[in-house]
């Protein structure tokens, strides 16, 4: 009898629920497109990490006797107009676009979400005030203001750094404050109070787990919306200075030679193209898998 009921219970054994998380990643196993630029931009942030390693030549050093050499075994990417390697440069090129994107980005996520989880849950003049600056800051076409921030400051790495972070963060405070809106009078928001808890511990262990999906997506696509801007800054001849690689700089110097050595402009171009590309499928790629409403049934 023993053994029969055992064996019943057994058989009744139902699966242990996995985690959202675990969910959400094979959902964007799944997700080919997202896939393939997973493993794209990894390989890009490694290759650039370790670009003392990769890169087969000292991107600022020039060869007067190799100018504007086309793509062979030596240089593959060829040769720019003072004889540097072009697969060096945007190697090192990485390096510089990722890290912008990456620290802008935590830099201005950083500063919207806290002002937008405290004008969500504050509210009042506290939230006007954030608000009306979040507007002002909405007012002013994006690139425009970076340009003229750059134009004022001296154009080196810290510059851009600053003017980016100034002009990208009213997108994180604007989303994460409709997050808030939307659960700070959700029930256990209301049985946390009536417990006392404390409103900072509200706020980060109840309203911001439950807010941050959105902030991981906007994020990933800011990235890319960040590495155009310093691109385009580039382009202008108002961003990085040289001897550093840019990959704007590059098209910029190189769209002058596109008669002649169109490869100058030509591989810039479609690495960026690439990146860009990747980081927007590797954006939607999180929407849909760390959407809860994409969870299969069964």
């Amino acid at each position: 009898m023993t053994d029969t009921t055992h064996s019943t219970v057994k058989s009744l054994d139902l699966p242990r629920p996995s985690s959202p998380w675990i969910d959400a990643m094979r959902r964007m196993m799944r997700n080919r497109a997202a896939f393939v630029s997973t493993i794209f931009l990894s390989g890009l942030v490694l290759v650039a990490i370790f670009a003392d390693f990769t890169a087969p030549y000292d991107p600022t050093l020039a060869d007067f006797a190799s100018i504007r050499q086309p793509p062979s075994v030596e240089h593959l990417l060829g040769t720019d107009e003072i004889g540097r390697d072009m697969l060096s440069r945007i190697i090192y090129g990485a390096r510089i676009s990722l890290f912008v994107g990456v620290f802008v980005q935590v830099v201005a996520t950083s500063f919207g979400v806290t002002l937008g989880l405290i004008a969500g849950y504050y509210g009042g003049i506290v939230d006007v005030i954030i608000m009306r600056a979040v507007d002002i800051m909405y007012a002013l076409p994006n690139f425009l203001f970076a340009v003229f921030m750059v134009s004022l400051l001296k154009p080196d790495v810290g510059s851009v750094l600053l003017t980016l972070s100034l002009s990208t963060w009213p997108f994180s405070a604007r989303l994460m404050r409709g997050q808030v809106m939307a659960t700070k009078n959700a029930d256990y928001i209301v049985a946390a109070k009536a417990l006392g808890t404390g409103d900072v511990r509200i706020i980060l262990l109840h309203i911001l787990p439950n807010a941050i999906t959105p902030i991981i997506i906007q994020f990933t696509l800011g990235i890319a919306t960040v590495i155009m801007a310093e691109a385009g800054l580039s382009f202008l001849g108002i961003g990085i200075r040289p001897p550093n690689p840019t990959w704007g700089a590059m098209i910029n110097k190189g769209r002058e030679f596109i008669r002649t050595s169109p490869h100058l402009a030509i591989y810039p171009s479609i690495v960026l193209g690439l990146t860009m590309i990747a980081l927007n499928f590797l954006g939607d790629g999180l929407r849909d898998a760390l959407d809860p409403r994409m969870k299969e049934v069964g």
